[in-house]
């Protein structure tokens, strides 16, 4: 028999860093933001949006999203003159704002939450001239990029929190030990133990969430071929397609984007990909969280995938989530001592 493996792997997390934003915008608001998910305003002239600016902004904000069937861009870009960057405009969620000219007094990236509305993502550059700007961009768009991107996510897991579905919520907290923010209309499909399969279904869209837990004995618990293995043997085995013999399963055909994380407190891994139906046409993006909850020597899984055939899914796959990273382990003060144990431990396992 296997000794087991008591927590080699927790001491080293690879975090997420995402910018502390220093709020310099007003407070006391009461205009909310405007504008669609996934949109981002850019203030600019029309000689450097046309040129080498705009050219950068464009590449980097606008870049293939990643783990999609079909391309879409990481955000929808709207390009807006300085001149006509009014009032409409000045409630959108997400704004970038440029200026690049030798009257420029001091050069620079700010980040800037709630100027004009709330929950307000803002960053204002500032440069001398092009060369600077592009220095500035370059250095800088590790951490513009994140800035928005957590942006999007902290906005749909604040409404999630406000608005949820408490039977679900319950379900999760009385049989599995942890807690989601699953948004309203998503139903428990199937039950059993270690596995709960939830799904929002109208005519065009279908948004699933699986989660399922199995017990840690090593580090490779973490390692891409074993999730894999794991989690399409439980599709296989709880997931059906439409047609007899047909079950979800990894699309094994592209190679899976596999992370090391921390995610409240615990060690963790994010991986995504694609989905299909095996024995069928379906499929679709996935994004899944695996996290150590150590106290119970288990492996938590959180899986959400979307199908609409006929639709952009970038955003329906942010909606999903931001309910999986919405999870909560009830034994985290637990988890929060073993973990603090392990930190200066050595140990972490190789990616992929």
């Amino acid at each position: 028999m296997k000794r087991k493996v008591i927590l080699p792997i927790l001491s080293f997390f690879i975090l997420t860093t995402f910018i502390s934003c220093k709020n310099d915008g007003n407070t006391g608001l009461s205009k909310n933001v405007t504008g669609r998910a996934g949109e981002l305003v850019v203030v600019i002239s029309e000689e450097a949006w046309e040129g080498n600016p705009g050219k950068l902004l464009r590449e980097t904000l606008a870049q293939e999203h990643l783990a999609l069937p079909q391309d879409e861009p990481l955000f929808d870009l709207v390009n807006v003159q300085p001149q006509g960057f009014k009032s409409i405009f000045k409630t959108t969620r997400n704004i970038i704002q440029t200026r690049i000219s030798s009257n420029v007094d001091s050069s620079g990236v700010t980040f800037q939450d709630n100027v004009w509305a709330s929950p307000q993502a803002t960053v204002i550059i500032q440069a001398k001239n092009e060369e600077e700007f592009k220095k500035l961009f370059n250095e800088n768009k590790d951490q513009i990029m994140s800035y928005y991107l957590k942006a999007e996510k902290d906005r749909l897991a604040m409404n999630y929190k406000k608005y949820y579905d408490r039977g679900v919520f319950n379900v999760l907290n009385d049989n599995f030990g942890v807690t989601m923010n699953i948004a309203p209309g998503f139903q428990i499909a199937e039950e059993k133990k270690d596995f709960i399969w939830l799904r929002y279904e109208t005519p065009e869209i279908s948004q699933g969430i699986v989660l399922y837990t199995f017990p840690y004995v090593s580090d490779s618990a973490f390692m891409v071929d074993y999730q894999l293995k794991v989690r399409d043997s439980i599709l296989r085995a709880h997931v059906p397609g439409p047609t007899t013999g047909s079950f979800m399963a990894t699309e094994r055909r592209i190679e899976q984007i596999n992370n090391f994380r921390e995610h409240s407190g615990n060690y963790a891994a994010e991986m995504r990909g694609l989905w299909r139906v095996v024995n069928d046409f379906m499929g679709g993006p996935y994004i899944s969280l695996a996290v150590l909850d150590a106290a119970r020597q288990r492996v938590i899984v959180a899986y959400g995938y979307v199908y609409a055939p006929s639709k952009d899914k970038r955003n329906l796959l942010r909606q999903v989530e931001a309910m999986v990273y919405s999870l909560k382990l009830n034994n985290q003060a637990e988890n929060d001592k073993l973990n603090q144990q392990q930190i200066g431990v050595d140990i972490l396992p190789e990616s992929e």
